[in-house]
């Protein structure tokens, strides 16, 4: 582990341990066939139950991963801004759902090339519960981290996602942009490029199955990439933290495709941190 990491790690792990989570309230929970629900009892006590994970059936479960979208919005909508605590999910949205349950039985993150342009942008879960909880699930202590970038335009020296030799990356890229990053890649045995073609990321995705056994993704952003995925039918739910807090950057929903994906609510729960008044649902994403 480099020094780098380690000192990331800590941070992290420090910041996670030392928030102050309050529980989340049930108010609806209609999951039936189809859903798997994992927890251990530090988290069926926040999230007021189980989480909630789409269930692999039939012939799509066998060909693509299994994708759920992440997202916190504002109160109007947004879901972009420069700094996401700025939307007001809060610490519990922020280490319990967030950096936490929608993640910790994924094989892989994923996220646009946007959303990882930063030094210090790495995707696990830090709290402890929540990395004994994904040894529970058989799974390595970090997921792989997948970048969607198209053109390539990523830097691969800058920002630590590329650079934990011991956690693989995958870049899903077109032509020219596997081309552009082929040589810095090169100089990191863990990070594969994937070509796919165009914006058609059910290949890639496709691939990420069959060969390197990435079986359930949490996609976390940002709006282009989440849109894509939803276009292409490749996305099974999402689960969306909605403050009571008014901001973000104006116009910055979740999704900006030509046709708003049909949505059917299975789990509404309400946050009980007066400071951070917010709302999570988990649904079913229509696939067209």
């Amino acid at each position: 582990m480099s020094d780098r990491f380690r000192t990331f790690s800590e941070r992290k792990v420090r910041d996670a341990e030392s928030a102050v989570l309050t529980p989340l309230v049930t108010i609806e929970d209609c999951a039936g066939d189809g859903w798997i629900g994992i927890g251990n009892r530090w988290t069926r006590g926040l999230y007021d139950g189980p989480f909630y994970v789409a269930a692999e059936s039939g012939a799509d479960g066998a060909r693509a991963p299994l994708v759920s979208l992440v997202f916190v919005q504002s109160r109007d909508g947004n879901t972009g801004a420069a700094n996401p605590g700025d939307l007001g999910g809060g610490p519990a949205d922020q280490h319990l759902i967030y950096e936490g349950l929608s993640r910790v039985a994924a094989d892989g993150v994923m996220a646009g090339a946007k959303t990882v342009d930063g030094d210090e942008v790495f995707f696990s879960v830090w709290h402890p519960q929540l990395v004994s909880l994904r040894q529970e699930l058989g799974l390595p202590r970090h997921p792989a981290q997948i970048v969607v970038t198209g053109s390539g335009c990523v830097d691969l020296d800058r920002s630590l996602v590329f650079n934990v030799p011991a956690v693989p990356v995958f870049i899903l890229a077109n032509r020219d942009g596997c081309a552009r990053l082929e040589a810095a890649a090169a100089r990191r045995p863990h990070i594969e490029l994937v070509p796919v073609p165009g914006t058609d990321l059910r290949p890639g995705l496709e691939y990420l199955r069959r060969a390197r056994g990435i079986r359930r993704i949490s996609a976390i952003g940002g709006r282009t990439t989440a849109s894509a995925l939803i276009d292409e039918g490749l996305v099974q739910d999402l689960t969306l933290t909605t403050s009571a807090r008014a901001g973000g950057d104006p116009h910055t929903p979740f999704y900006v495709g030509k046709t708003s994906p049909a949505l059917t609510r299975i789990v509404r729960k309400r946050g009980t941190d007066p400071a951070y008044p917010m709302e999570v649902t988990q649904s079913l994403i229509a696939n067209p």
